[in-house]
């Protein structure tokens, strides 16, 4: 038997592939922008998670030059060890104090922040407790945990209080995902914050698609609910509304300082290179400016997203909905609207 043979019998995508309807791995040759350039046409791009257009805004390219200027392109090393440099604390504070915690620590990707963080806290005489629509990166972090994994139906806190009630004498760690990135609806944070303190457990929000997108000053799901306080760990990504790549995690100055001593994903990865981290922390300099760009994002039609924002060229900001929000896909892509067909992107 050759470990070879399931690449031999993996056909599958090359059937797809010769039928023309392939949607992966498309090469864009343009800037993540509302209208990106595919196969030499212009097309709106509906599947970016670039939710408020920063990516290609002037300042932002301007600090990734001025980080390159002054660091180089790389840290040659992991943060454990050499890579870390002034720029790593200068960017966590800024996240601790945006996400209203006591401190932060940065992570090279968001995958890598959750398989990390998890693993770490999960021991084996601990239970981690997840939504089963949570992220991959969530359950293979659960995978990596020596303690036991245990899934409750989706936003079904009956459910979540049955598997709770049934692990009292456990270390308990919820993780759940802020806005649940394929379906685009929110978590019952409330219930979840109510039956954490009721049955001895800890919290952990994945707000990868919450941050920049939903609270008045953008700080996420616990924000929008009112339970910042409330919520143990907060994890974010910077690759979506923060312009840039990477992952953190906003928490106690305990928990920080452990996951930074035992988080296997960060201690053993390359740091990242200094321009990935310095535009992140632009976006949230200006708390007014930050505001005001998102209250102007104007409403679009159910499942378009992103593909029908007006784009204000000026600032680079996506037109935030008047209304109240009951899930966060009227402010970005939506997995069953248009963005999960015709390869992510609508050609004009």
């Amino acid at each position: 038997m050759d470990v070879f043979d399931k690449c031999y019998r993996f056909t599958y995508a090359k059937q797809v592939m010769a039928a023309g309807l392939y949607p992966y791995f498309q090469p864009i040759r343009s800037a993540q922008d509302p209208e990106v350039v595919v196969d030499g046409r212009r097309m709106i791009m509906v599947g970016s998670n670039n939710y408020l257009g920063l990516t290609s805004h002037p300042r932002i390219m301007e600090a990734a030059i001025r980080a390159i200027e002054k660091y180089g392109t790389g840290c040659a090393g992991s943060r454990f060890l050499n890579g870390t440099i002034d720029l790593h604390h200068e960017v966590e504070a800024q996240l601790a104090k945006f996400k209203k915690k006591e401190a932060a620590l940065l992570f090279a990707a968001g995958y890598q922040t959750n398989l990390g963080v998890i693993s770490a806290l999960v021991g084996k005489d601990d239970v981690v407790i997840i939504d089963r629509w949570n992220h991959a990166s969530i359950i293979d972090g659960c995978r990596l945990a020596f303690g036991q994994t245990l899934k409750y139906r989706h936003n079904d806190m009956e459910d979540l209080e049955r598997i709770l009630s049934s692990q009292q004498d456990k270390g308990k760690l919820i993780v759940v995902d802020g806005v649940f990135s394929m379906e685009g609806d929110i978590v019952r944070l409330p219930e979840i914050v109510r039956l954490a303190r009721k049955y001895g457990a800890r919290v952990m929000v994945d707000d990868a698609h919450a941050t920049g997108v939903l609270g008045k000053e953008g700080r996420g799901t616990s924000e929008h609910f009112g339970l910042e306080n409330e919520v143990d760990i907060v994890m974010g990504t910077c690759s979506k509304a923060l312009a840039s790549v990477g992952g953190f995690i906003a928490s106690s100055h305990e928990v920080i300082h452990y996951v930074k001593h035992n988080a296997r994903s960060m201690m053993f990865s390359a740091s990242l290179p200094p321009p990935a981290w310095r535009p992140s922390e632009l976006p949230w300099k200006s708390s007014r400016k930050n505001r005001s760009g998102r209250r102007n994002c104007g409403r679009t039609p159910s499942g378009y997203g992103m593909a029908f924002k007006k784009w204000d060229s000026t600032r680079g900001l996506a037109k935030r909905p008047s209304s109240p929000w009951s899930s966060a896909t009227n402010c970005r892509p939506s997995a069953r609207g248009v963005g999960s067909m015709s390869k992510g992107y609508l050609s004009t």
